[in-house]
């Protein structure tokens, strides 16, 4: 089994990401790399990471296979390109789904679709062909993706990359004060929607009460 490291994950990602959405700029320069390992959008977590961290990276993934350097005849600089479809031997919407994880971790069937549709042209046009590319990353003798829990307060499964140990978010879901410290980003978010609900029951309650009073009816918190 190929395991990667975070900084490896997210170059890999990006690499499978940028020739399938921008294939007119593709294969990538450190430079072009690290710009889109460092990107803001459509990256969970968003990084900042040095060339000198990326080519680290990038050299790597030369080792291991699932990335190959392009010697252009003039170019000024060398670019590379990956190679993870032939060494993971993986489809295009298989791999489309899998560059989804390692950039933004895990994900919902759903958001999967929604997101890996854009580099996969003709397929993932469903939450069948999400399904059918999870189930065959899965079921694999060395299996490139598995379920996990959902999140606290939805019913949604969701799907992490087993590539980078590293990068797995908290496989139970639970909203512990240990997570939360260490995941400050999924600790906000969780108390920004109880306090939405909190909000909403509320606004529910006074209308309940002003009803009540409306029809003459004892309120039932008196």
């Amino acid at each position: 089994m190929t395991n990667l490291n975070v900084n490896e994950a997210r170059v890999l990602g990006v690499l499978i990401e940028k020739a399938a959405t921008t294939p007119e700029q593709y294969p990538l320069s450190i430079n072009a790399l690290t710009l889109g390992a460092n990107q803001k959008s459509n990256r969970d977590p968003v990084l900042d990471l040095s060339e000198d961290e990326v080519f680290d990276a990038v050299e790597s993934l030369r080792a291991k296979g699932l990335v190959i350097r392009v010697d252009q005849a003039g170019a000024r600089v060398q670019k590379y390109r990956h190679h993870a479809g032939e060494t993971l031997r993986c489809r295009a919407a298989e791999l489309a789904v899998l560059a989804e994880l390692l950039v933004r971790g895990p994900q919902t069937l759903g958001e999967l679709r929604g997101r890996a549709v854009r580099m996969a042209e003709g397929s993932l046009q469903s939450l069948d062909d999400a399904r059918a590319m999870i189930r065959a990353l899965s079921d694999r003798p060395e299996p490139l993706v598995k379920q996990i829990a959902p999140v606290p307060g939805s019913r949604a499964d969701r799907y992490v990359q087993l590539l980078c140990p590293d990068d797995r978010a908290d496989e139970t879901g639970s909203g512990d004060e240990a997570s939360a410290n260490d995941t400050p980003g999924v600790s906000m978010t969780l108390i920004e929607r109880v306090t939405k609900l909190e909000s909403d029951v509320e606004r529910l309650n006074a209308m309940v009460r002003k009803l009540s009073v409306a029809l003459g009816e004892p309120v039932g918190d008196e």
